[in-house]
Parts: C-alpha cells; structure tokens; sequence
C-alpha cells in the first residue's frame, strides 16, 4: 500500500543495445571505427568491446580513448523495489534507512515522524557517553548497571533513571544536534519513548555508533557496540534477521498504542552479511499485533540489506 510517507518511485524499463563494427577503407587506409547502435527501444549506446570507451585506432598505432560515463547507481529505486515485494498492513507505515559501510552508499525508503518507543535508549546512552566525555569522566558503577539494562533488556526503569540524568529532553536534543540528528526531538517530561525521530536520523546516530569519524569516543562506541550485541534472547529479532547468525548489533523498540490498540514497532543496528557490513534502521507504526509488526521489520531489514547485494553483498 502506498501513502504519503512512503512514496515509490519506478525505474524506467531496461533496454539493450546492440553494438556493431563497420569497416571503413580497406586495411591499406588501416582505419576501424567502432560504433553502437541502440536496439529495442534506443536510449543510450554501448560498445560490445569497450563498454566504458569510445575507441578508434589508426594505422601507425595512434589510439584515442574516450571516456564514457557510468550510469549513476539510485540506491533509493532499489530499495523502492526491493519494498515492493515487503507485505505492509492497511494503515501500517514503515520507513527504511541502509548504509553500506564499505562503500559508503546508502538508501531512504520512506519519509515522516515516527515515535521512538525503546530505540531511543541508544540515543540516551549516546547523550551520556558524551557528557561525560565532556566532563572528562568515566561512567560511574550506577550508570553503568542502568546502562546495561537499559540496552541489553530494555528496562524501562533504568532508561526513566538515565533520562533524568542526561536532562530529560533538553539534553537529549542537545546532545543530537552535535551527533547530527536534524529530526529528533526528545519526548515530553518522563515519555521519551515517545520521542520522535526519522529513519534517516536513526541512520545518522548509528553511523555515530559505528563509523570512526565520530563525536563519541573510541571507548564509548566500543562500549555501545558491546552492550547492543548482547540483547536478550528473547528480544533477538528486527533487524538481525538480515544478518549472518549472530553478527549483529541492535536495539529493539515496541509500543503498543493506548488510544488505537495499535503497535509502533522499531529496530536499528548493524548487521553483517558474508563479512560485508551494513547498518539498518527501520520504523513502523500502525501494525495490528507485535507480531506482525516484527514481521514487517524483519522483512524490510532483509529487502533494504539486498539493495547492495550486486556491489558485493550477497
């Protein structure tokens, strides 16, 4: 189902191109140009022997080489595409954000404000790590037990105690507007599960977490890294579904809705395929049960992962 947050762009149908050599003189005049010539449906030209080259080359062995540009890869279609085959309840919404951290390149399916419900525990953790780092400080022994439970079972009463400490809101948005969220802003009070956020900037906090050029700490991604790789058992879904076995770092967020009865279902992280890594942040709400909610998560994960599977992921 398509709506206003996630609007599906179409690439245009592939063409072939049939290419062909003509012999111009005779091999005294020893002159060969190599020319294309667009078949079924035209557009641009290729080259049968030099698919990047325009290549002419005359007798007395000059050769000229003319570059040719490379169509531009849109990752944003692929992952359109790739979402086409994700099954998406009535009045459900999801938005998918994955970048491939060897190349760099990445992809958005999706727009709008979406609540955080647990994935904004990251973002707590985050906002601390970097106030101590401004204070020059270690955490201490308190923080460091609410830090773990917080991130590896998801416990509401140590992220309300971590909440408090970083500022509530306030220090929430500030610490985000130096990680670079643009379009995150910190919950109400004590509701920042319904903080509110965007796939794009879910991405931007995971690449804060896993990538080096970074306002948090070596020390501080590691021990990020290290307490989202070992989340409880029984909260092991979302996003590693697109991942080798347990080659996974990730936060869950799951919020069952008091006025509609319906759930917001979130999951951010990396994943690793065939050692080729990725991050992936995927946003839902409106899904009748968790369960279908997880399902439509772990679905969108493994489609936004397959966008890079011809550039060296399989």
């Amino acid at each position: 189902m398509e709506s206003s947050r996630a609007r599906r762009r179409r690439r245009p149908l592939p063409y072939t191109a049939l290419a062909f050599a003509v012999i111009l003189g005779g091999a005294a005049a020893g002159t060969v140009y190599l020319q294309t010539q667009a078949h079924s449906g035209g557009g641009a030209v290729s080259s049968a022997v030099a698919p990047s080259a325009s290549v002419w080359a005359r007798a007395g062995g000059e050769a000229s080489v003319e570059p040719v540009a490379q169509p531009t890869v849109d990752h944003d279609v692929l992952l359109a595409e790739a979402m086409e085959q994700v099954a998406v309840e009535d009045g459900a919404e999801v938005s998918v954000a994955v970048l491939d951290l060897e190349s760099g390149a990445s992809a958005l399916y999706g727009d709008g404000g979406f609540d955080t419900a647990s994935i904004v525990k990251v973002d707590i953790l985050a906002a601390l790590l970097l106030q101590a780092q401004d204070a020059g400080r270690e955490l201490t022994a308190t923080e460091k037990s609410y830090a773990v439970d917080m991130i590896e079972n998801s416990d509401n009463t140590a992220a309300s105690a971590l909440w408090r400490a970083i500022g509530k809101a306030e220090g929430l948005d500030a610490a985000n507007e130096r990680l670079g969220l643009t379009d995150t802003e910190g919950g109400d009070g004590m509701y920042w599960g319904l903080t509110q956020t965007t796939a794009a900037d879910q991405l931007t906090l995971l690449r804060q977490v896993f990538g080096e050029d970074s306002e948090l700490s070596g020390r501080s991604r590691a021990y990020l890294l290290e307490l989202m790789g070992e989340i409880a058992v029984d909260q092991r879904w979302g996003v590693s579904a697109a991942a080798d076995g347990s080659a996974w770092a990730l936060k869950n967020g799951w919020l069952p809705r008091t006025a509609t009865g319906l759930w917001d279902i979130n999951s951010i992280g990396r994943v690793t395929v065939d050692g080729h890594d990725c991050l992936v942040a995927v946003l839902s709400d409106g899904n009748s049960t968790k369960a279908k909610g997880i399902s439509l998560v772990e679905a969108a994960a493994v489609a936004a992962v397959s966008v890079f599977a011809g550039e060296g992921l399989a």
